[in-house]
This record gives structure tokens, sequence and C-alpha cells, in this order.
């Protein structure tokens, strides 16, 4: 596996303040789409291997949060980079506006219960961030969550900051090791790829009238955004700025992104004790004479 690829340069880890227009949604880290294709596969087969031993050791577990604006491309990085991994071994959540049911609840319960289990990978399409974004955006969804009148939305949002960080931390002492990806895609090319969706049949279905309306707060998103990065960005669960105009290098960058937490992990298949050793070696002779 190549070693050159830098993904500190996307990374932050809370330290300072942060614009987004310092980071380029272009950016290719000076690879090409054709280079990309063999190195994405190489790292597909890399992290198969670390979720076999992730699997087997069963101690360590790893959640990985996709947040994005609207067709950024969320969905397509987790068929491309996460298609070599075995399924039964990984579980995809995507958080969608919510139920009933969830509104009688906290913010975090939803989220909470499809939290991985140890020796899995779990992947949140979107996630409890959707609280500090489209709920800042959008206040007034506040209202459907039950809660007693807010008359300080800022103190709202830093409390939910410092919850959020809280909950991270806990999940990091209990080895579920969390690993944030903003997909940070240009104003111009996401109406690129909404234009592709209502002039391509086959992707029409993608296509929501309610898109446009968000798109509408697109200042607002960014400022969410960063504020969001900027308090609760920590040095064990850091956000990471992908550029995503160009699939093919956030989903080379997000596997990079992938392998080396995992690798931080030192995963290592189990040992057998001498009294399962022996287990083996007897069930190993009653095959071998088992015909004879």
């Amino acid at each position: 596996m190549h070693n050159t690829m830098n993904i500190n340069t996307y990374r932050f880890d809370g330290k300072g303040g942060i614009s987004l227009d310092d980071y380029r949604t272009d950016d290719t880290g000076g690879y090409t789409k054709e280079s990309s294709r063999e190195l994405l596969q190489q790292n597909i087969e890399r992290m198969a291997t670390l979720q076999d031993t992730l699997y087997a050791q069963n101690i360590h577990a790893m959640l990985i949060i996709i947040q994005a604006m609207d067709a950024a491309g969320k969905d397509s990085l987790v068929k491309h980079v996460m298609s070599g991994l075995n399924p039964q071994g990984v579980h995809v959540t995507s958080f969608k506006q919510p139920s009933a049911e969830e509104l009688d609840h906290d913010y975090m319960w939803r989220a909470m219960r499809a939290m991985p289990e140890r020796g899995r990978i779990g992947i949140f399409n979107r996630s409890y961030y959707e609280e500090v974004l489209v709920v800042r955006v959008h206040p007034e969804l506040l209202n459907r969550q039950q809660l007693p009148p807010v008359t300080n939305h800022s103190a709202l949002w830093k409390q939910r900051f410092n919850d959020i960080c809280s909950i991270e931390q806990y999940l990091e002492n209990n080895s579920i090791h969390v690993v944030k990806l903003f997909l940070h895609v240009s104003k111009d090319e996401q109406k690129k790829r909404f234009m592709e969706r209502i002039n391509d049949p086959a992707k029409n279905w993608k296509f929501s009238a309610a898109d446009i309306s968000e798109r509408g707060f697109w200042d607002e998103y960014q400022n969410a955004y960063t504020e969001m990065i900027e308090h609760t960005s920590t040095k064990h669960a850091p956000w990471y700025i992908l550029p995503a105009d160009n699939k093919w290098f956030t989903r080379l960058l997000a596997s990079e992104i992938i392998i080396q937490r995992l690798n931080q992990l030192n995963l290592q298949y189990p040992v057998l004790s001498n009294e399962q050793k022996k287990v083996l070696e007897e069930s190993q002779r009653q095959l071998q004479t088992e015909y004879k």
C-alpha cells in the first residue's frame, strides 16, 4: 500500500478556528481519476482484511459518520468504498426525518440504538449531527421535539455541542471509535448534480423539490457546518473535511482515512490458549483418521 497521501491535510482536531473557504472542494491531492481506480481497489482489499481482524478480535467497533449537503455523494461513497466489506460485519443507518416515536425520546435515542456492536463497523448516513445542522437552520423544528420553550437558542446549540462531545468520549472509552467525514461540495457542483438528476430519467427518483428549497439556505448551512466542526472536533474524534466535487477522490481519501484509523487499533487475530490448541489438535487427529 502506498503511503504518500497526507490525510492530516484534511483533518481538523479542534485547535483554533476554521473557515470552510480554506478547504478546496475540487482538490484531488495530486491524483488523477485513472490512478485512483487501482489505489481504491487496493484500499478496499486492505479494508476487507482489517475488517476480518476487527470481527475476529471482537474488542473494538468503528462508527463512520457521513455528513454533507444534498448531492455531495454520501450514498455513492458508501456504495463504492464499502463494496468489499463483509455485509455481516457492517450496518448502515440512514437518518431521515424523525418519526413520532423518535420525537418522544431525546434526540440521541435513535442514534444510540444503532451503535455498532464490538467487532463491527457502523455507518451513519447523516446522524445526530442533524440536530445542530438542519434543526439549527430551521429552529422551528424544535417545536416538534417536546422540549420546554427555548428562549436562548445560542445556549441550546452550545449545550448540544457539549453533549455530543461527551457522548463521543464515552464511545471512545468503550472502544467504539468514531470517524467523522464531512463531504465538502461546492454550490456550483451541487447545481450540476441536481440538473443531472432532473435531466436523466434514471436519476429522476433521486430528485426532490425540497432539495431546491434547502439550497436556498446554503449560507446558513455553511455557517452551521463551520460551527459544528469547530465545536465537535476532538483529538479522538476529529472531523475530516473531504473535497467532494470529484467523487473519485472523495472515495479514495475516505478509504485512506478508514484504513489509518483501523490500523491505529492494533488489530490482531485472537491467540488460542493451550487448552484451546489441544482441542484443535484432537479435532485434527479425528479428521485425519476418520476414513482410515
